[in-house]
């Protein structure tokens, strides 16, 4: 039995690496969907990390697959990963100056068997001038990040708070993944990982 980690991400890949657990790395190849009109973040994002799990468990139904997917929305509305530069300043100008929450669902699925939740944390941002903006996607870093902006990069500085877990802006919550592989006999522990104001919110 092995854990498959649905993903190419290499920030979930080395964030995974932490708990000690040996994993395989199993790219879903799902595309994601746009969310539906006022479609819940946590939902949206649930319902994306269900169907990357399922994909690789599907061609591995006897290893775990572990899969996980990440959202940025401010006021309810969800912002995906930027389709140009242009999108990206947008999103920066929408967030600067304000707080809005970072979704991510961790599912972890064997055959018909899955074990699942997520973590919000939320993220207050400074007021961020034009030119700032401008600069930092010229780096290209905020164009595969959801929100347009990476906590761990260059953009943490522009990242005044953060309300909870940090691994979960990152893109992978260990406080919550290292719950879900206990209960399906992995030993793993985020004790000195993750703090206490972390709050996994588990699907039935």
């Amino acid at each position: 039995m092995t854990l498959l980690l649905a993903s190419t991400s290499p920030r979930r890949h080395d964030l995974l690496e932490r708990l000690g657990v040996p994993f395989e790395v199993e790219p879903s190849g799902v595309d994601e969907r746009d969310p539906e009109p006022n479609e819940n973040p946590a939902a949206y994002s649930l319902s994306l990390a269900r169907e990357k799990a399922g994909t690789v468990s599907r061609v591995h139904p006897n290893d775990w697959a572990l899969a996980a997917d990440t959202v940025v929305a401010v006021d309810g509305q969800i912002l995906n990963k930027p389709v140009d530069a242009e999108d990206a300043a947008r999103m920066l100008r929408l967030l600067a100056g304000r707080r809005h929450e970072v979704t991510t669902s961790v599912v972890l699925q064997r055959g018909g068997e899955r074990h699942e939740g997520w973590v919000t944390s939320p993220v207050v941002m400074p007021e961020i001038p034009e030119d700032e903006i401008q600069r930092y996607v010229a780096t290209g870093e905020p164009m595969d990040k959801a929100g347009g902006y990476a906590v761990q990069g260059m953009g943490g500085r522009y990242v005044q708070t953060v309300d909870g877990c940090y691994n979960a802006v990152v893109g992978l919550p260990l406080c919550l993944v290292a719950e879900l592989l206990v209960e399906v006999g992995m030993a793993a522990s985020c004790s000195r990982i993750c703090g206490e104001t972390c709050r996994p919110v588990r699907v039935a």
